[in-house]
């Protein structure tokens, strides 16, 4: 018996090589199946677009171009032009506090009284001190009198004279040292009686009535509500636009309003992180806003062109801005899809969708 030279076998180290191939071509034609790409596909003459509406009464608008400004924004924070942190100057008992967190104060209001026993005690040895002060010094003055006539006399001796001068300027030394320590101990005293230093609201309150005050802790916050400012962080290469005294728009997104305000400080020291500097703008603002609010600060740069259409022409449907365009060659309204950007003199900007020249049709 003979073999047939032709054929030949598969080498055993090839052979797994094989079948690892083999799983993987049927493995990928799986895939594929699966995806539905041997599956018969829809006709591409089916459209899914709504068919053409007749024009009818509606009045058509066409799409135009505007030249307008080119807007960057720089967020920022509203903040007081006037804060004040009210703090204690002694380590004493919180006997009263006076105000509460929004309540609005006037200029020298009692805000919060501390314990006072002590202090006033202290001011009645220093009162008692000035007095006796006051009296050696009158005694001494009186010595110094009579001894004096009697230098004038020839009836005294220099040494004599001498030691009623120096009474007398120790007596007045000892006078003005006690009615500085009574001085002191005035005010001290009123340092327990903390007061408002501005006319404001109050925004934190952080002590209660029995809490021990340290010296140096804050124990109210205040800020003056008529005049606030917008503190932003603007990029570098933008602040060569900006200067000091320059009018500029500033947006309230809380409230949806937008104000002019005055850039009125800008920090001439750039932030290593971000490579921003803080910008200052104060100004009229609407009523409402609070210090810690969200703002934005539009810097104009150079004018560019837009598309606008009228806000009316634009339908809303869920998540999807649409409009009804003329088609001129059926003289009907096909509806488009459109990416809208922000307000432009009543109009609203169109960034996608549509081009200049093309009209749209307005609600009827």
């Amino acid at each position: 018996m003979t073999r047939n030279p032709q054929r030949r076998a598969v080498p055993r180290w090839l052979r797994p090589v094989v079948a690892g191939a083999a799983f993987t071509v049927v493995g990928v034609l799986l895939m594929l199946w699966l995806a539905g790409v041997f599956r018969p596909k829809v006709d591409a003459s089916v459209s899914s677009a709504p068919p053409p509406r007749p024009i009818g009464s509606r009045s058509v608008v066409e799409v135009r171009t505007v030249r307008v400004p080119n807007i960057e924004s720089a967020v920022g924070t509203i903040r007081a032009v006037h804060e004040a942190a009210v703090a204690s100057k002694l380590l004493a008992r919180v006997v009263e506090v006076s105000v509460q967190a929004g309540q609005v104060v006037q200029k020298d209001d009692i805000l919060v009284r501390l314990d006072d026993a002590d202090l006033k005690a202290r001011l009645q040895q220093a009162q008692a001190a000035v007095a006796a002060a006051t009296a050696a010094r009158d005694q001494a003055q009186v010595e110094f009198d009579r001894i004096q006539k009697l230098k004038e006399l020839n009836q005294s001796a220099p040494i004599e004279f001498d030691r009623v001068q120096s009474a007398l300027k120790a007596a007045e030394a000892d006078l003005i040292r006690a009615e500085q320590a009574r001085t002191e101990a005035e005010t001290i005293l009123a340092y327990a009686t903390i007061r408002s230093p501005i006319d404001g609201t109050v925004v934190d309150k952080r002590v209660e009535a029995g809490d021990t005050a340290q010296p140096g802790q804050v124990l109210l916050n205040l800020y003056d509500p008529t005049r606030m400012q917008l503190v932003a962080r603007v990029r570098e290469t933008l602040t060569q636009r900006l200067a000091v005294g320059q009018d500029i728009e500033v947006r309230i997104e809380a409230l949806d309003k937008q104000c002019t305000g005055r850039i009125s400080e800008i920090v001439p020291e750039a932030q290593t992180a971000s490579r921003s500097f803080s910008v200052k703008v104060t100004g009229p603002c609407p009523p409402g806003i609070y210090s810690g609010m969200f703002g934005r600060l539009l810097i104009p740069l150079d004018e560019q062109d837009v598309l606008v259409v009228p806000k009316n022409a634009v339908r809303r449907v869920g998540q999807l801005d649409l409009v009804d365009v003329v088609d001129p060659k059926a003289n009907a309204l096909r509806r488009r899809i459109v990416q809208l950007g922000g307000p432009v003199n009543g109009d609203i900007q169109v960034l996608a969708g549509l081009r200049a020249g093309e009209k749209v049709a307005l609600p009827g």
